[in-house]
């Protein structure tokens, strides 16, 4: 070994040696803050995105293995044959999965993204504290805005809050809204009947456009909404629905 390298390293150990107790303790704190830091923003970091991700890979096992997601009364009577991609065989997966309402009494059913969940009725848009609690326990329902079979304007949404690491806690249920094209299905439980609409279109819009959720209709017309992009407050994401009739 080259002589320097020698000296280097004994230099090294001199001064190592030289270390009091309190510059050892100095170094064993410095060193525990930043673990424990590092250790910290990953959990920060898994929290945010565990469920976006989830929902991204769970809809792209699904589109590989064709797996479709059906209504409850509307599932087939005679199950579908299982897919026979490579995906399929190795998460065991059926060709259709059956949604069931969480609550019947209110409630909606997105097939496309397997999206289901209970919907809180009258929530106050206008009203944090009120909203916010909402939309922990399922998706809320703008108060003074019609109900399932009314032939008015239902508007429901489900977003995040200012903070990008909540959006695991209320943003997830539409957090796929963005994947649904026209003519895909939306479907309303309410007082255990079923309501099935049909998507017409999307708008990206500023927060303050609040003219959308009082819109004015002669049909019977849905409208989903959710922040945009997911976990900030920057805009808003709408879908717009109408009711299929009968």
């Amino acid at each position: 070994m080259p002589y320097t390298k020698l000296k280097r390293r004994h230099i090294i150990r001199h001064q190592i040696h030289r270390l009091t107790s309190s510059e050892y303790a100095r170094i064993f704190v410095l060193r525990t803050i930043g673990n424990f830091l590092l250790l910290s923003a990953l959990f920060l970091l898994a929290k945010t995105f565990y469920y976006p991700v989830r929902e991204e890979v769970k809809y792209f096992i699904d589109k590989e293995t064709n797996t479709k997601y059906v209504v409850g009364p509307a599932a087939p009577s005679v199950p579908t044959p299982a897919p026979k991609g490579f995906l399929a065989k190795t998460f065991h997966l059926s060709g259709t999965q059956v949604l069931t309402p969480v609550d019947p009494n209110f409630d909606i059913i997105i097939p496309k993204i397997g999206a289901n969940s209970r919907i809180i009725p009258n929530v106050n848009a206008a009203n944090e504290a009120d909203y916010l609690a909402a939309l922990k326990k399922g998706v809320a329902h703008t108060a003074g805005t019609a109900f399932p079979g009314e032939g008015g304007h239902i508007y429901l949404f489900a977003h995040s809050t200012d903070y990008f690491w909540n959006v695991t806690a209320y943003n997830a249920v539409f957090y796929l809204l963005y994947k649904l094209k026209n003519g895909d299905e939306v479907d309303l439980f309410y007082k255990g009947q079923r309501y099935v609409y049909k998507v017409i279109g999307q708008a990206i819009v500023d927060p303050s456009e609040i003219q959308y959720m009082t819109r004015k209709t002669n049909r019977e017309f849905l409208t989903l909404q959710t922040c945009w992009p997911p976990g900030t407050t920057l805009k808003r994401l709408l879908v717009f629905a109408v009711r299929v009739s009968e």
